[in-house]
Parts: structure tokens; C-alpha cells; sequence
């Protein structure tokens, strides 16, 4: 896959390799900082990031998301390749920066993940969305399950909003997702909180267009 010759790229795909390609011309780490093994120079820079890109080898992929001393841009270009190619061996790497405190790489997992097919991302979601120690990476996981559709979805989204309803809770932009969320899913168990969403500042007319929108509305 030879980015100069793809007629037609994938536009998430194309969002990472452009942020991906700025990490890997920076070159390896300081090797006076506090590394357990002395980078391989050989894993890093453009060189490496090319081979990434143009490569359609799925075992050499997949030795990239085990191996040490590979930089985090290059397990996410591998992990994001072989997830949208339906190879679940990419399905531990994904979850993991599926809860990344940086945002955009939350986005590439989920959109790797909503194409994996494999039977664990729903319930992997939903442990990452219901988890509080986490909320404020909650989004994107709460996100993919409104894009699965699976029987995890409408309990992990309406626990979640539940504990966000707390007056004074900071994570309203969670809540706003999982509100949104319960409204796309349209599964009427969700009435109840989407109800008592409807007094808060930042949801209530979020909430008044999901409650709309649930079945026997």
C-alpha cells in the first residue's frame, strides 16, 4: 500500500498516517532518558514509517504490536492496519488506546475497532466506559458502543450517565455522549435516565431529542 499510488484512501486512515508521520520524523527518544533498553534506531524515523505504510505483510504487522523497543506510532499504525483488515490480532493494542488520554488516538482505535468484527470489543467497551477511574477518557469507548449496536451498549451507557448525573460532576462531555448515544440506540430501558438528564444545563435538550426518538415514543 503505497500511499502516492492509493486512488482512494479511507479518510480516518489518512488523519493518522499525516499526525503518525510528524511522531515518527522526530526520531528516537534521548537515550539519556529513562528507557529500560536503549532504543533501536532502526524502529524509528521515516524509514520505518514508510515500511509501515507501504507494507501488506499482516505477520510482519503484527510482529510490530509485540516486539520490544517499537515507538507507540508504530504499534498504532499496526494495530490500526491490521484491525481495519479484520486481523484480531490488533485487538489488544486497539483497547488499549482506546482509553489513551490522547483523544486522537482514541479515534483511530474505535474507528479500527468498529471494523475488527471480533466479539470481545463490546464488552471491552463497555468496561472502559463504566469504569471511573477512567472517565475522562470515557468518550470514545461510549462512542463505540452507540456504533455497535451490541447488547452491552444501552446498560454500560445508561450506568455511566447515571453516575455523571451527580450535581457538580465535571465529565458532562461523557454524559453528553452517552445521552446522544441512548438516543441513536432508541431502546426505551433508557427512558428513565434520559429523564432525570433533562434539568441538567449542558443535556437537557440533548436529552429531549433522545427521549424523542426512543421506541413508543
Amino acid at each position: 500500500m503505497r500511499m502516492d499510488t492509493l486512488s482512494v484512501m479511507d479518510e480516518e486512515l489518512r488523519s493518522l498516517l499525516d499526525r503518525l508521520r510528524d511522531e515518527a520524523a522526530a526520531g528516537p527518544p534521548d537515550p539519556a532518558a529513562d528507557h529500560p533498553t536503549a532504543p533501536d534506531p532502526a524502529a524509528y524515523g521515516l524509514a520505518a514509517y514508510d515500511l509501515l505504510v507501504a507494507t501488506d505483510d499482516h505477520e510482519m504487522l503484527a510482529r510490530v504490536l509485540v516486539e520490544p523497543g517499537r515507538p507507540l506510532w508504530a504499534r498504532e499504525i499496526a494495530a490500526f492496519r491490521l484491525g481495519c483488515a479484520g486481523d484480531r490480532r490488533a485487538f489488544e493494542a486497539l483497547v488499549l488506546l482506546l482509553n489513551h488520554r490522547d483523544p486522537e488516538r482514541c479515534v483511530s482505535a474505535a474507528h479500527a475497532l468498529a471494523r475488527l468484527n471480533d466479539p470481545r470489543t463490546p464488552r471491552a467497551a463497555a468496561a472502559l466506559a463504566t469504569n471511573a477511574m477512567r472517565t475522562a477518557y470515557a468518550v470514545h469507548p461510549v462512542r463505540l458502543l452507540t456504533t455497535l449496536r451490541a447488547p452491552e451498549a444501552v446498560p454500560a451507557l445508561v450506568a455511566t450517565l447515571q453516575r455523571l448525573l451527580t450535581p457538580g460532576d465535571p465529565h458532562w462531555h461523557v454524559a453528553l455522549a452517552c445521552v446522544e448515544g441512548l438516543g441513536h440506540l432508541g431502546d426505551p430501558r433508557a427512558r428513565p435516565v434520559l429523564t432525570a438528564a433533562l434539568p441538567h444545563p449542558r443535556l437537557g435538550r440533548a436529552a429531549e431529542e433522545a427521549l424523542s426518538r426512543l421506541a413508543g415514543a
